[in-house]
């Protein structure tokens, strides 16, 4: 007869809702482990099944499962580190990544900042920085799941191919149509407005949450429904020929903030051109690294320097997400602005 139990732990390391699904899929492998349940609001996890042992010894059992990914869990509420003394590496860092852009820019040679819109290079670097957060947490642990279930033919070389293909490509085909659905509405300047700001305040909140520390935030996130989550997740461990291709597509609807983001923008622009240009370079901005993962190894969550990074990229997105919404508010005329771009 089967003892099921309840227990409920903190959960450190989760900055997204992609962090809430990657867990509780994990979790929901196991045979002994019934549901899960992850709040990121609360950074907690509560599971239902059937385990042996004291909280503390259930708590160290399920953190070997999510450890890799970077998440520990714990019976007592820990309280954060906030990590001040990396700033002194990521704010020094990151003022000379911007200094570089706008040094690119006054070369004519990028236009990574515009006043009017989301430019094409803005969506490849914000395409990088999601993919070493939010998108490596969920579609890293696809592509892995992927892999796995393609292992008894030999090799991931295709399976992984199909899966950015289908990525890359879907991102193209549902963000032109993002745009004609955004043109269809005959959005004015006022919907545009409106978009423009939305876009804005989303990357604000995903920033803020890359710095892990004010962590209040995170209940400000506003994502899909868990269950089309899920669906994609259990189409990764399809061994299908054609499960890479359409999991890849399936990945423009993952809870991803950044991806959002882009989706509000190509929604403003009304166009498919436009549309399918930006959620393409965004989805190619994210190759790089999750090729990494895919052909190589790479894992973030174990590197000494991982709150550097993270902190880096945080005060770049606020950065940008500033800038956009000090455009939306100039185009609003209800600012002058601020800089000759």
């Amino acid at each position: 007869m089967s003892n099921l139990s309840t227990h409920t732990f903190h959960v450190q390391g989760m900055h997204c809702k992609a962090c809430t699904v990657l867990i509780e899929n994990i979790f929901v492998e196991r045979p002994h482990i019934e549901s899960a349940h992850v709040s990121l609001a609360d950074a907690s996890v509560t599971v239902t099944g059937e385990f042996v042992g004291t909280p503390e010894v259930i708590a160290a059992e399920l953190t070997t499962l999510v450890r890799d990914h970077g998440y520990t869990l714990s019976p007592e509420k820990v309280v954060p580190r906030a990590g001040w003394r990396e700033f002194a590496y990521a704010l020094p860092i990151s003022a000379a990544l911007v200094a570089g852009f706008v040094l690119l820019q006054e070369a004519g040679l990028t236009n990574l900042i515009t006043s009017s819109e989301v430019s094409y290079p803005t969506a490849f670097v914000i395409g990088l920085i999601a993919s070493v957060s939010s998108c490596l947490a969920i579609v890293g642990g696809l592509v892995l799941s992927l892999s796995a279930s393609s292992v008894r033919e030999g090799g991931t070389w295709r399976t992984q191919t199909l899966f950015h293909v289908g990525r890359i490509g879907g991102f193209f085909i549902l963000g032109g149509l993002v745009g004609m659905l955004g043109n269809a509405f005959h959005l004015g300047l006022t919907a545009s407005i409106t978009l423009g700001v939305a876009v804005a305040l989303v990357m604000l909140v995903l920033g803020i949450n890359l710095l892990d520390v004010f962590h209040f935030t995170k209940r400000l996130q506003i994502t899909m429904p868990s269950r089309f989550s899920r669906h994609i997740v259990n189409g990764s461990r399809n061994d299908h020929y054609l499960a890479p291709l359409l999991v890849g597509i399936a990945t423009f609807f993952l809870p991803c903030g950044f991806t959002q983001s882009m989706q509000l923008y190509a929604l403003s622009t009304g166009s498919f051109t436009q549309g399918a240009l930006t959620m393409f370079i965004f989805a190619f901005g994210t190759f790089p690294m999750l090729a990494l993962l895919s052909f190589g190894s790479l894992n973030i969550a174990h590197k000494p320097w991982k709150g550097i990074f993270f902190k880096t990229a945080g005060i770049i997105v606020i950065l940008l997400a500033l800038l956009d919404l000090t455009n939306a508010l100039v185009t609003a005329g209800i600012i002058s602005p601020i800089l000759n771009l």
